[in-house]
């Protein structure tokens, strides 16, 4: 089995770090995996994504074109990427950022306002892991145990005391439900 996975919004919104998470996630269950960044020359503020494929079989393209399951952080990768998930895949947007919706059918579609959820619940700047933590939930790719070890592969040494918020916030995600 194989799943292409992309992560699309503005640098500074940590979707390279949470590509990074899946990725090592990956390996530490034994999948081949691929992880490619991409930003624009501005960094914080311009374009960033991250493909990352996991797959029981040789990877023989990084490049991620048709995503099972898109995370869009902003309303231009939205736009950008949301025509091409895959039908039956899986599409992940931060509300809070932008008010857009697809129109598909053939998608499965969770809109989280993970900015706001992660403010408001003291995890500034970690949208991004409330909306992977929501991934892992939906997508069931990847076993709930394996979280901390990648979590802790991910965080570097310095920042080690952000391990505890971080896995935190995957479990908020994790639960997360849409208000009826």
């Amino acid at each position: 089995m194989t799943t292409q996975i992309l992560l699309a919004g503005f640098g500074g919104q940590g979707l390279l770090f949470a590509g990074k998470f899946l990725a090592y996630a990956g390996l530490i269950e034994g999948k081949q995996v691929s992880w490619l960044p991409s930003y624009g020359p501005e960094m914080r503020g311009g374009t960033a994504n991250c493909s990352v494929i996991l797959s029981d079989e040789p990877i023989g393209s990084p490049i991620v074109l048709a995503p099972d399951i898109l995370v869009a952080m902003n309303l231009p990768s939205f736009m950008k990427f949301a025509p091409a998930v895959q039908p039956g895949g899986l599409l992940l947007a931060d509300s809070a950022m932008f008010a857009a919706q697809t129109d598909r059918t053939d998608v499965r579609a969770f809109y989280l306002p993970a900015t706001q959820m992660a403010y408001e619940n003291g995890m500034q700047g970690l949208a991004n892991i409330l909306l992977v933590g929501k991934l892992l939930h939906e997508a069931n790719i990847l076993a709930p145990k394996t979280a901390r070890a990648a979590m802790e592969k991910t965080i570097p040494p310095r920042k080690a005391a952000l391990l505890e918020k971080n896995l935190q916030a995957l479990q908020y995600g994790m639960r997360w439900q849409a208000e009826a």
